[in-house]
């Protein structure tokens, strides 16, 4: 999986709405606040071991099936499991309700290598009810990894002059991607690129 690009917070409250005669607009009191809603979109791929990349995205989507193991003691029904999105300092209790998968790259027997997923949660919690949070600083000194999609022109040392690194670093992006011949790689291939 590769971390998503971005991310989308939306909220809205509902306000009623109150005629008032002889006024342009009705007066308007606060009904109730809504929750968070967070949408984003992640992204898998295979293509380096060939395995289907549905091991990786039925996870995703058995967060939105029903769990037995949730069963409530008052309605004596279950549902799908809560969810916690960590970004960063963002910590976001939710349930998942909405999960669109867009397969988008097949082997030649129509395996699905590459998928899109688009995902909504919906907030469950408000962020005061947290409590206190200590805050989650990053020790990390190197460089974050990107991921390059290589055309038919490319090779490996111009992909590393291209993404900040020496063409000299092309050992360095081999060794990332357990590529066994540097010299093969095919059009569309989704290489990580170590930072620099």
């Amino acid at each position: 999986m590769f971390n998503p690009f971005e991310y989308t917070l939306t909220k809205q409250n509902q306000w009623e709405k109150k005629p008032s005669k002889g006024k342009n607009t009705p007066e308007v009191r606060f009904k109730q606040g809504g929750s968070q809603v967070l949408k984003l979109k992640v992204y898998f791929d295979t293509l380096q071991t060939g395995t289907d990349v549905r091991t990786h995205t039925d996870k995703l989507w058995t967060m939105m099936m029903v769990d037995d193991s949730t069963r409530h003691s008052e309605s004596d029904k279950s549902s799908p499991p809560e969810v916690s999105f960590i970004w960063g300092r963002l910590y976001f209790k939710a349930v998942l309700t909405n999960m669109t998968q867009k397969f988008i790259l097949f082997d030649d027997q129509g395996t699905p290598l590459r998928c899109e997923v688009d995902l909504t949660l919906e907030q469950m919690i408000d962020v005061d009810d947290y409590g206190p949070q200590s805050a989650v600083v990053s020790t990390a000194t190197e460089a974050v990894p990107t991921v390059a999609q290589a055309t038919s022109a490319d090779r490996i040392d111009t992909l590393a002059s291209q993404n900040g690194l020496a063409p000299t670093d092309h050992r360095k992006i081999a060794e990332a991607n357990n590529m066994d011949n540097p010299q093969k790689i095919l059009p569309g291939q989704s290489l990580v690129i170590p930072g620099s």
